[in-house]
């Protein structure tokens, strides 16, 4: 039975390999462009309690090489300075304006509602919506428009470059790049047509304006809480192409800070990475974590050699197609697989007693 767990774990060792040095290699960020365009992009940003957030952000999108923008940001019943520094920004720049919120209604999830509100707003031929701690440089809007001409796109999604400062962010946030890019080659999810290959982050939702109009992705999915995925997903059911890619230094982001704050934040949404089965992760989990006992214990040390070496560049891989420092995310391995099972761990906890909260509200799992 342990030889049969070894050859197992060798196998998919193998194919983490494979699947990491194809998102290192592949086209799986943007490509750099000189070309122009006249579209008008409608930023779209949901804000719930960002005043320490939404000024920086609203700095980037002034700041943009593509000028041709409208930002709007919607007040998600913030109750600190929020709806203050949008409207100071607003009055310094006229593609800025802000828009307030009523009662979250029945059904929806807060953050869903804001982006189906905001798109009622949007005035731009493209939908560009942006969490408010994203950081963006460059030309960042204009080749997204151009990577969504040149391959016929209706959705582009982004998972940021993460901007890590603390070991407890350091011992948690790279687990979602290495869950992502050693299970899905990023590029089919562009160029296959099957919904499971899907992924999406919601940071970064760049839409042709026709396909999100004629699906309203974010009512279709209102009460979905891992909403980003369940539209990759939706679009390609309805046979519109996607694509999801890594990001470089024009997008950023400083997801969480600290380790508490990760885990609850992870937690809400690992479990969508293996299709919603709590099975899978689980078995995920136990082979990257406890696979080197069942090699070591049952294959020759030259077996073992190579294993750990295809476990190690795979994790090489990976950092360098993240951005991320490859020094740190294997000094960090084993707390790394630590807080993977913690997150997995919390998002059982929290199905089951239904008790999951963020921003300030409680979501039904």
């Amino acid at each position: 039975m342990m030889v049969i767990a070894a050859y197992i774990i060798l196998t998919f060792t193998a194919i983490q390999l494979i699947v990491s040095l194809a998102n290192l290699l592949a086209e799986t960020s943007l490509p750099l462009t000189r070309k122009t365009h006249s579209s008008l992009v409608s930023v779209l940003i949901p804000a719930r309690n960002e005043e320490h957030n939404i000024g920086n952000l609203l700095d980037d999108l002034i700041h943009q090489d593509y000028k041709d923008i409208e930002i709007v940001v919607y007040n998600d019943q913030s109750e600190d300075k929020t709806a203050q520094i949008v409207d100071e920004y607003s009055r310094c720049d006229n593609r800025i304006r802000m828009i307030g919120s009523g009662m979250l209604p029945e059904g929806w999830l807060g953050k869903n509602y804001a982006c189906h509100s905001l798109a009622a707003e949007a005035k731009g031929s493209y939908m560009l919506f942006l969490d408010a701690d994203v950081r963006v440089a460059g030309n960042l809007i204009g080749r997204s428009i151009s990577f969504s001409e040149k391959h016929d796109l209706g959705l582009i999604s982004i998972f940021p470059k993460q901007i890590i400062k603390n070991i407890g962010e350091w011992i948690t946030v790279p687990n979602m790049n290495y869950i992502l890019l050693s299970l899905l080659p990023l590029v089919l999810v562009r160029k296959s047509g099957y919904p499971s290959l899907s992924a999406a982050n919601g940071q970064f939702m760049f839409f042709r304006k026709e396909e999100y109009n004629a699906l309203k992705p974010h009512e279709a999915v209102k009460a979905d809480k891992v909403e980003d995925i369940s539209i990759a997903r939706l679009f390609k059911k309805r046979g519109i192409k996607i694509a999801c890619l890594a990001g470089d230094e024009t997008i950023t982001c400083r997801m969480y800070k600290g380790f508490r704050e990760a885990v609850n934040g992870f937690s809400k949404n690992v479990i969508a990475f293996f299709g919603n089965s709590f099975l899978t992760a689980l078995l995920f989990w136990l082979v990257t974590t406890f696979g080197i006992v069942a090699v070591a214990w049952s294959s020759t040390a030259l077996v073992t050699v190579v294993y750990i070496i295809a476990y190690i560049l795979a994790r090489i891989f990976i950092s360098l197609a993240s951005r991320q420092n490859v020094f740190f995310n294997l000094l960090y391995i084993i707390p790394l697989q630590v807080s993977m099972g913690l997150f997995i761990l919390r998002a059982f906890i929290n199905r089951k007693f239904r008790n999951f909260e963020w921003k300030g509200r409680k979501i039904g799992l």
